[in-house]
C-alpha cells in the first residue's frame, strides 16, 4: 500500500515539474521586488514588519492560487484522459489514489512555499539587513491551510469538473474566514463551524513574536482533522463513482 501511494505521490511531483508550477517562484520574486519601492517609510523595525506583512499576504495568495489551480485540474484531467484507469487496473485502490494525490499536491505546494520563503528571506536580508526567520512560521501556517483546501478540492473533484471544484474551494476558503460574521459565538454551530481562522497568523508573525509551540500543535491538530474528514468524504464519493 505504501509503495502504491508513494508512486502516485511521485507522479504528482513529476507532473508539477512538467506543468512548470515551480516557475511561480520567479513570479513571486518579481512581485516582491516590484512592491518594495512602494512600501511606506516608517522607523526602523516598523518597515520590516510591514515588509513581513506584505510578503506573507502575497505568499498566501500564491499558495491558494497554486493549490486551487492544481487541485481543480489534476483528478478531472486524469479521468478525462483515462490515465487513471491503468492505475486502478493494477490494483491501486481508489482511496490510495486520493491519498497519494493529496500528499503529492501538499508536497508540491510545500516545496513551492519553501522556495518562496527562501526568496523572501533573501530579499529581506538584502533590503533591510535583517534575517526575518519568523516568516517561516507564517509560511508553515499557510501551507497547512493550503493542504486543507487541497483535501476539500479533491473531495469535490471526485464528482465535479475543474470550474466547480475551483468555485467550491474558493467558497470554502472565504466561508472559513468569516465565522464571526455568520455565526453567534457560544452556540453549538459556532463550535462545529469549519473555521480556517486558526491558520491566520499573519499579524502575530509580522508584528509580534510569532506563535508558541502549543499553538503550532493546535494548527496541526486542526489540519489533520479537516484533511481527514475531507479525504474520507472524497473516498466515499469516489468509491461510488462509475468510472
Amino acid at each position: 500500500m505504501a509503495y502504491r501511494i508513494f508512486a502516485i505521490f511521485s507522479s504528482i511531483i513529476a507532473d508539477a515539474l512538467h506543468r512548470k508550477l515551480f516557475y511561480s517562484v520567479f513570479l513571486f520574486a518579481g512581485a516582491m521586488a516590484a512592491a518594495i519601492p512602494f512600501l511606506p517609510s516608517y522607523g526602523q523595525g516598523v518597515v520590516e514588519a510591514v515588509f513581513r506583512e506584505v510578503a506573507l499576504a502575497l505568499i498566501y495568495v500564491f499558495a491558494m492560487v497554486v493549490t486551487i489551480a492544481y487541485t481543480s485540474t489534476r483528478l478531472p484531467s486524469e479521468i478525462e484522459r483515462r490515465t487513471l484507469y491503468p492505475l486502478l487496473a493494477r490494483g491501486v485502490g481508489r482511496g490510495e489514489y486520493l491519498l497519494g494525490t493529496w500528499l503529492g499536491i501538499s508536497a508540491v505546494v510545500g516545496l513551492t512555499l519553501f522556495a518562496i520563503a527562501a526568496v523572501t528571506l533573501a530579499i529581506g536580508w538584502i533590503n533591510y539587513d535583517v534575517l526575518m526567520w519568523r516568516v517561516l512560521l507564517g509560511v508553515f501556517a499557510i501551507w497547512l491551510e493550503a493542504s486543507v483546501i487541497a483535501a476539500v478540492g479533491i473531495a469535490v473533484a471526485t464528482v465535479a469538473g475543474p470550474v466547480i471544484v475551483a468555485a467550491i474551494a474558493l467558497t470554502f476558503l472565504f466561508v472559513g474566514h468569516v465565522r464571526s460574521l455568520l455565526v453567534d459565538p457560544g452556540t453549538l454551530f459556532y463550535t462545529l463551524y469549519p473555521s480556517l481562522d486558526t491558520f491566520n497568523v499573519i499579524n502575530p508573525v509580522a508584528h509580534g513574536d510569532g506563535y508558541s509551540a502549543a499553538y503550532a500543535a493546535t494548527m496541526v491538530a486542526v489540519w489533520l482533522a479537516y484533511s481527514a474528514i475531507a479525504l474520507l468524504v472524497a473516498a466515499s464519493l469516489f468509491e461510488r463513482k462509475d468510472l
